[in-house]
């Protein structure tokens, strides 16, 4: 069964916290979805990003209860 995740990367709260961007993913597992929510974390702490300081990366369901996140401190 497809289901629409919505990733979130999180600003530092030294940025002023809060939600930088969303990606709203389809697809059928929520393994595809965690992947994608790493590549884009991976890219986001990149030095030569533009967006500030990504802090997080969250993935929620179609429901909008947070299924998996990944934070710099682990």
């Amino acid at each position: 069964m497809v289901e629409i995740y919505r990733i979130e990367t999180v600003a530092s709260e030294e940025t002023g916290g809060g939600v930088i961007r969303r990606i709203m993913v389809r697809t059928d597992s929520l393994d595809k979805a965690k992947e994608r929510a790493l590549k884009v974390f991976s890219l986001a702490r990149r030095p030569q990003s533009r967006d500030p300081e990504v802090e997080a990366v969250r993935v929620l369901n179609g429901a909008g209860y947070e299924v998996f996140s990944i934070s710099a401190r682990d």
